[in-house]
């Protein structure tokens, strides 16, 4: 294994979400742009596309970090070694025989992997736990009339996780279907149905992506809160 830069914390396999993935490899680390120096890159053996490269410090350890993640559970699923690249649609770039998903959010990166004659489609997305105030002013973009009705039933407390909840988990949505159905779908192309503390939630589609994922397809997925963050993992299983 390469040796990790300062700036990030030892590569954590600790599976955080409520339902394990069989088959599946998934890394986590902490980062810390400050702690970002300028031959990190090549001293990883990463190269940093041209995006990167003109990018600040944040940027640049979130995707460092990202990558480190996504490298070391591919070496550990399929002894592959390789870096996922930067596609034309700003999605990874994965081995033909794998789905994957990177995220990153405040200081924290993950990525997981597994085989898509197993898992057809896998999408995961980590966002700062928004603040009420924030919320209301993202509710609307984010989530359809009949969320939005849902959202006004629960206590006040309850409506900012909803809605970091509903944009993470579509985020987490686009990513594992996207790759399937190559073809671009919105906040409003989705709804959560229900969700619960326990960390399960279940979503349906509200427009035709392919013949396979219509309208009213409904898909699950899982969630945590840790801390600040909300990490959501949506998969399609073959």
């Amino acid at each position: 294994m390469t040796p990790l830069p300062a700036c990030c914390t030892p590569l954590d396999d600790h599976w955080p979400l409520p339902v394990p993935l069989p088959g599946t490899v998934f890394l986590s680390t902490r980062f810390d742009p400050a702690l970002l120096s300028p031959g990190d890159f090549q001293r990883c053996d990463v190269p940093p596309p041209a995006s990167i490269q003109r990018s600040v410090a944040k940027r640049q350890a979130e995707f460092l970090a990202g990558r480190l993640c996504a490298r070391e559970a591919l070496q550990r699923l399929d002894h592959l070694h390789c870096i996922p690249a930067i596609g034309e649609d700003r999605a990874p770039v994965w081995p033909g025989h794998i789905s994957g998903s990177i995220t990153h959010s405040t200081g924290h990166a993950a990525a997981i992997v597994g085989h898509k004659a197993q898992w057809h489609g896998l999408g995961m997305d980590l966002e700062h736990l928004l603040s009420p105030e924030r919320a209301d002013r993202l509710a609307g973009e984010i989530l359809t009339a009949d969320e939005l009705q849902r959202m006004a039933a629960l206590p006040r407390e309850q409506q900012a996780l909803l809605v970091t909840l509903t944009f993470s988990v579509k985020e987490s949505l686009f990513k594992a279907l996207y790759p399937i159905v190559h073809k671009r779908f919105y906040f409003e192309h989705a709804e959560v149905l229900e969700w619960s503390a326990a960390g399960r939630v279940r979503l349906r589609l509200l427009t035709d992506l392919s013949q396979e994922w219509g309208h009213g397809k409904e898909l699950e997925g899982q969630f945590v809160v840790q801390g600040e963050q909300l990490l959501s993992l949506v998969a399609i299983a073959m």
